[in-house]
């Protein structure tokens, strides 16, 4: 395949047939071509497609560039603002006419690939908005194409994401005529009175719940007319005393008929979901040997570390799921699932228990440290509940196990790439007291799970909120609040009185405030205090590691190929410590015996494995993370390795964006 028209591929595997570039000579890669697009995240994958690159920048605008050089072929700039990550596109052809699929704010986009205009005949002026038709004011609502939809036949079929507590957009997967943008189908996540799995949710759940959303993006299976679709967990995602019951479809793997919607199977990872453990990846079709029959299987990863496989038709696992019973919560009002399943094999690719022998032993001051605090402290493996004004370990923590990336598989060998983050992060739930201020109210509600009770919030992913003002203007944190920004989803229902309020709050000394009573008998009798990632005193993971790790698994026996640990720390490296770091962005995989991936933060380097041993045979510095998933193509008779790179997961490190491209030297 010399192009690469899909994202991750038509099977969501990730995998390249072209072996120019070999194990022998990939120690040769140099840079290529390289286009710096100025500050801001960047996660897409590109598309290549007959003769051009199509690129996403960081302010949502679409490139199609010379693959090749790197040249500018046209430019489509965005009309809305958008800071949402866009982390690919997605493109139709039928006949002689052409379409190319993007997001920008709410919207689904239809572009020319030709040229970069609109196409106009496609909802209403070349777009269709994401909010409408979802049973709520669409004004209230944030809808984001985060990840791009599939195709199938003449229709694109999306999921979307959205805010992670009330109000949020109820789940929905739907397909549009790629022709006009009309919905000719859609699967109601959260079920309406009548479908199956409204008996896991309260009485009229439907009207007022939220999530249970497809934002990690989905595959097809052509031959059989099958889109599988993973899905996010329900709001609110810590508390779920509004929500009873095993909540469907959320935390789940569906299989719909692409023809229809119909559903043909679905299998739930988490029973009403207070960790926000969604499936954080789309799934990837395979091929595997099993007990002397070949399967055609889907495998979905998590972000417990579970690697999830079964037969595509009849949704069998082909590895034993237990349904095990776990620890209850204590929270009044909150009622936890009695079991969580439980994959026999794999074996999991993240720690799954912290004890106190597993703390960091870095520096004697750091594990002492780490030690005073783990005893404070909650640990009882993947399904330990909150609790109220104590901290519970999530181990491993909020960002995976598994990201968004995905993960890459070789077909001729039935070998599967994972990486995986092995950090432990930390969560508690607190009372939302009567006394409150109208802007702490709302800033707890809807601000606190990320940025902090305190608002010192848990940088470089949460940014602390102290002191806003003094690095933004008033108009751009209103935008930033509407329109979201990076990881930040959109909240457009905070307007009037109720974002005064919260500019006010903002702006307050916390330490001479005064409560004033602003009571409301709709909010959560408890809220979550905030993601806080456990570290020491330096900055560093408190557990030991691997802190990251890049796994290969066998998919014929469900056993491990090879495991190394994945990323470094300049500073730590330098003193011979090998421990892994988080990992964003997924590998590609190659016909000729690579695997490629970028991912790590704070090394910044993209890196080829030797994809039977898990050896390093080559690495490259980038001019920033490269925390996306890269692409392989042939242009001009040679092939080329392309990689979206970012400083903004790493305030420290060199701040912009660029895609760069590799290529061996002295080729046609």
């Amino acid at each position: 395949m010399a192009d690469w028209p899909v994202y991750g591929g038509p099977r969501g595997d990730r995998y390249s047939t072209l072996t120019q570039i070999d194990r022998s000579n990939v120690g040769n890669l140099r840079e290529a071509w390289r286009v710096e697009l100025g500050q801001g995240g960047l996660q897409t994958t590109p598309l290549m497609i007959e003769g051009l690159l199509y690129v996403v920048t960081p302010k949502q605008s679409v490139m199609a560039l010379d693959p090749a050089t790197g040249g500018t072929v046209w430019t489509w700039d965005a009309p809305e603002p958008g800071e949402q990550p866009v982390r690919g596109l997605a493109y139709w052809s039928g006949g002689e006419q052409r379409l190319l699929f993007t997001s920008n704010g709410y919207f689904l986009v239809a572009l020319d690939p030709a040229t970069g205009k609109s196409v106009e005949s496609f909802g209403e002026g070349g777009r269709v908005d994401l909010r409408e038709g979802l049973g709520r004011d669409p004004k209230e609502l944030a809808a984001f194409l985060t990840t791009p939809g599939v195709i199938y036949g003449d229709l694109i079929i999306t999921g979307f994401r959205t805010s992670e507590n009330h109000p949020a957009a109820p789940g929905a997967v739907r397909a549009y005529d790629v022709r006009t943008g009309a919905i000719r189908w859609t699967f109601n996540l959260i079920p309406r009175p009548g479908e199956p799995g409204t008996e896991t949710w309260p009485v009229d759940a439907w009207k007022t719940a939220g999530g249970a959303n497809s934002w990690p993006g989905m595959v097809v299976d052509e031959e059989r007319g099958i889109v599988f679709v993973p899905t996010g967990s329900a709001v609110d995602d810590f508390y779920g005393g509004d929500r009873p019951g095993d909540n469907l479809y959320a935390d789940s793997l569906l299989a719909l008929d692409a023809r229809t919607g119909r559903k043909l199977w679905h299998f739930q990872g988490v029973h009403h979901d207070i960790w926000d453990r969604d499936f954080p990846s789309p799934p990837v079709l395979v091929s595997l040997a099993r007990n002397g029959k070949r399967i055609d299987a889907v495998a979905q990863p998590s972000k417990q570390g579970f690697l999830f496989v079964f037969d595509r038709v009849t949704g069998k696992p082909v590895f034993p799921i237990e349904e095990r019973g776990v620890r209850q919560s204590e929270v009044p009002g909150e009622r936890t699932a009695p079991t969580q399943p439980f994959p026999i094999k794999p074996e999991p690719y993240a720690r799954q228990v912290l004890t106190e022998d597993m703390l960091t032993r870095r520096t004697p001051r750091a594990h002492a440290e780490a030690i005073a605090q783990f005893r404070k402290m909650r640990s009882g493996g993947p399904f330990m509940p909150f609790a109220v004004g104590k901290d519970t370990i999530v181990f491993p923590g909020y960002d995976g196990g598994a990201e968004w990336g995905g993960p890459g598989f070789d077909p001729k060998s039935g070998i599967i790439y994972i990486n995986s983050n092995d950090i432990p992060w930390l969560g508690a739930l607190a009372e939302n007291k009567a006394t409150e201020s109208a802007g702490q109210r709302v800033y707890q509600d809807q601000c606190a799970a990320c940025h902090g009770d305190d608002r010192k919030g848990s940088p470089p992913k949460f940014p602390a909120l102290r002191e806003i003002e003094s690095k933004l203007g008033r108009s751009e944190i209103v935008s930033v609040v509407h329109n979201g920004r990076g990881r930040m989803p959109g909240f457009p229902h905070i307007r009037g009185e109720e974002l005064d309020a919260l500019m006010g709050y903002l702006h307050e000394d916390l330490g001479n405030r005064q409560e004033v009573s602003s009571a409301s008998p709709s909010r959560s009798h408890y809220r979550f205090t905030g993601y806080r990632k456990w570290q020491d005193a330096d900055g560093y993971p408190a557990v030991a590691p691997p802190w990251g790790t890049l796994n290969a698994i066998d998919l014929n026996t469900g056993e491990y190929v090879w495991r190394v640990p994945f990323g470094e720390y300049p500073e730590l490296a330098a003193k011979g410590m090998i421990t892994g770091t988080e990992n964003y962005g997924g590998p590609v995989v190659t016909a000729s015996g690579l695997l490629f991936i970028g991912a790590t933060i704070f090394d910044r380097k993209i890196r080829a494995f030797d994809n039977r041993t898990g050896a390093l045979l080559w690495q490259h510095l980038l001019p920033y993370s490269g925390t996306a998933t890269p692409i392989i193509y042939m242009a001009g008779g040679k092939q080329y390795v392309v990689i979206a790179t970012s400083g903004s997961r790493n305030p420290k490190g060199p701040q912009g964006s660029a895609y760069v491209a590799f290529a061996l030297p002295g080729r046609p």
